[in-house]
C-alpha cells in the first residue's frame, strides 16, 4: 500500500501503526513479523549457534586431547560460548543486512524503525540483550516484551531502535479481464456453448501470459487461437484476433458463474426439504 503522507497527516487517510513514511514523503505499509513468527526464527537460530558450539568445543578437544587442564577448557569454554551466541549473531546480522538463518526460514529481517538497514551498533545491542532475554530467560522475557507491543519486538529491538520485518507477501490475485468495450453488444447474444473446455483453458493461459510474450509470439498464438475457437462461436465478430479471445474467456467465465449461482440457489432451496423429518416424526 502507497499513498502521500501529507494526505494522511490531514486525516483523510489516517496512517496505522504499520505505516512507515519514507523521505519522499510517501506511506508504505510494511508488516511486521508476528511473536509466533519470531518465536519459530529465533529457534533455529538458537539451534544453529549451539551446533556451532558444540562443533568448536568437539574440535578443540580432538586437537589439544590430554594437553589442556580444567582452568583452560572452563576459560575456551566461555570464549567459545561468548563467540557462538553473541560474536556471530552480531556478525551475521551486520553483514547480511539483518538476516540469519532462522530469518531466512521465515521471511523477515531486522530493520531499523525508520526502515533502513541496521549497523553494527544495532546488531550488537540486539545480540547483547538477546544473551539475557533469550538464553538465560530461555525466551521468556523476550516473548513477554513481545506481546506488549504492536511490532513484536523484543527488548533488545526497544533498546536498539529496530523491528522484525515481514518480507514475504502473499501472491497477488491474477487480474480478471472484462468483456473488450468493442464487444459489449456481441457478448449479449453471442453463442459459445460448443467452446470446448480444454480449448477455453488454454485461451486463459494465453491471456494471462500475453504481457510476458514477444509481440510477434503474442500475435501468432493469438491468431492460431481464434482460428480454433472461431468454428464454436457465433456470430464471430470482426475484431483483432487477442481481443476476440479476451471477449469469448470473459462471456464463458460470466455465464458459467451465473450457472454455478443458480445451482447453488436451488439447493439453497432444497435444503428445508432434505433436511426436515417426515410428517409427524418426532423430534428425539
Amino acid at each position: 500500500m502507497v499513498q502521500p503522507a501529507n494526505v494522511a497527516d490531514h486525516g483523510e487517510y489516517p496512517l496505522s501503526e504499520y505505516e512507515l513514511v519514507t523521505g519522499e514523503a510517501v506511506a508504505l505499509d510494511v508488516r511486521p513479523a508476528s511473536v509466533i513468527l519470531r518465536a519459530a526464527g529465533t529457534i533455529i537460530d538458537w539451534v544453529a549457534y549451539l551446533l556451532l558450539f558444540l562443533v568448536m568445543a568437539y574440535t578443540v578437544s580432538i586437537l589439544a586431547g590430554e594437553a589442556l587442564d580444567e582452568s583452560l577448557t572452563r576459560a575456551l569454554s566461555i570464549v567459545g560460548l561468548v563467540f557462538s551466541i553473541l560474536i556471530v549473531p552480531m556478525t551475521v546480522e551486520t553483514l547480511t543486512g539483518g538476516r540469519s538463518l532462522g530469518k531466512l526460514a521465515i521471511g523477515a529481517r531486522i530493520v531499523r524503525d525508520d526502515g533502513g538497514a541496521i549497523q553494527l551498533r544495532h546488531a550488537f545491542i540486539r545480540a547483547l540483550l538477546g544473551v539475557i532475554e533469550i538464553y538465560f530467560t530461555f525466551g521468556g522475557l523476550a516473548a513477554t516484551t513481545a506481546l506488549l507491543n504492536g511490532k513484536s519486538k523484543r527488548l533488545g529491538d526497544l533498546l536498539a531502535g529496530t523491528y522484525s520485518q515481514h518480507e514475504r507477501v502473499p501472491q497477488l490475485p491474477v487480474a480478471v479481464q472484462g468483456v473488450p468495450l468493442e464487444l459489449e453488444t456481441w457478448a449479449q447474444t453471442v453463442d459459445i456453448a460448443r467452446l470446448p473446455d480444454r480449448l477455453s483453458r488454454r485461451v486463459s493461459q494465453f491471456l494471462n501470459q500475453a504481457s510476458k510474450l514477444t509481440p510477434s509470439t503474442r500475435l501468432r498464438l493469438a491468431a492460431s487461437l481464434a482460428a480454433e475457437a472461431a468454428p464454436y462461436v457465433s456470430p464471430f465478430p470482426p475484431v483483432p484476433p487477442e481481443v476476440f479471445l479476451a471477449g469469448v474467456a470473459a462471456v464463458r467465465r460470466s455465464r458459467e458463474f451465473a450457472a454455478l449461482n443458480l445451482e447453488r440457489d436451488r439447493l439453497e432451496r432444497l435444503q428445508p426439504v432434505l433436511h426436515s423429518l417426515p410428517h409427524n416424526f418426532p423430534q428425539r
